[in-house]
């Protein structure tokens, strides 16, 4: 979708697109799951589609300055990505806080300031790369301290275990826990790659879906059985 407006503006659609494209075949597979910070590749292929429309006309040559370009930048976002959902901790600590107070106002202008951080954390880089170019990422990556992207890895490896606690509380973990052990134990120490679990997952579902569906069926045959023998007792008496 970043492709389409992007190559519209710059007045090269087709080479916005062949970009956008290459970007997405990156991109599949990988997801933020749970709160997981993952390259954005979106910023990757906006910044990569203006730097390869402003500086040659060849696609080939495009592709590969928008990848040598983009790519740095899709790694930034996860620094960015990983800030911003520790940023909007505090924004919802507050907003909670305003809430307990009944300052229902205050919680509502608290609350405007999440998509705001997250809109910077995309705008900000694609804003310099405009300006200054390419070197400004690179310089960025450079300068930032190795503690600070450190520490900002950290966090980013424990957001997705905070966010399978969290769908695990509004899931029916336990009465499912026997499948759930039988996925981890099929990932984890089988070293079955995830699609034979989601396909043994999907037999599992398909097994109790059908038993379940069964047992309505089964239980109302079952009732109006009892009443044809109750009714003819009633007719022999």
């Amino acid at each position: 979708m970043i492709s389409v407006p992007a190559g519209i503006i710059m007045g090269d659609l087709t080479t916005a697109l062949m970009i956008g494209g290459t970007f997405q075949l990156m991109n599949l597979g990988v997801a933020n799951i749970g709160g997981s910070s993952v390259p954005n590749w979106g910023l990757a292929a906006l910044v990569g589609i203006f730097v390869a429309c402003r500086t040659t006309g060849d696609l080939d040559s495009a592709k590969a300055v928008a990848l040598a370009v983009g790519v740095p930048v899709g790694m930034l976002g996860i620094q960015l990505d990983v800030l911003a959902k520790l940023l909007n901790t505090y924004v919802a600590n507050a907003a909670k806080k305003a809430c307990d107070a009944l300052n229902f106002k205050k919680m509502n202008r608290i609350l405007w300031l999440g998509p705001v951080i997250f809109m910077l954390s995309t705008a900000l880089p694609t804003a310099l790369c405009v300006i200054f170019g390419e070197q400004i990422v690179s310089f960025i990556l450079s300068v930032v301290p190795e503690w600070f992207t450190n520490g900002l890895s950290i966090a980013g490896n424990m957001l997705p275990v905070v966010g399978i606690a969290l769908l695990l509380q509004v899931m029916p973990a336990k009465k499912y826990l026997s499948m759930l052990l039988a996925g981890f134990v099929l990932s984890a120490y089988l070293n079955i790659p995830m699609l034979g679990v989601s396909i043994v997952g999907l037999a599992l579902a398909y097994y109790y879906f059908t038993t379940a569906s069964s047992k309505p069926a089964a239980a109302t045959a079952s009732a109006g059985s009892a009443a044809i023998e109750e009714e003819g007792d009633d007719w022999d008496e």
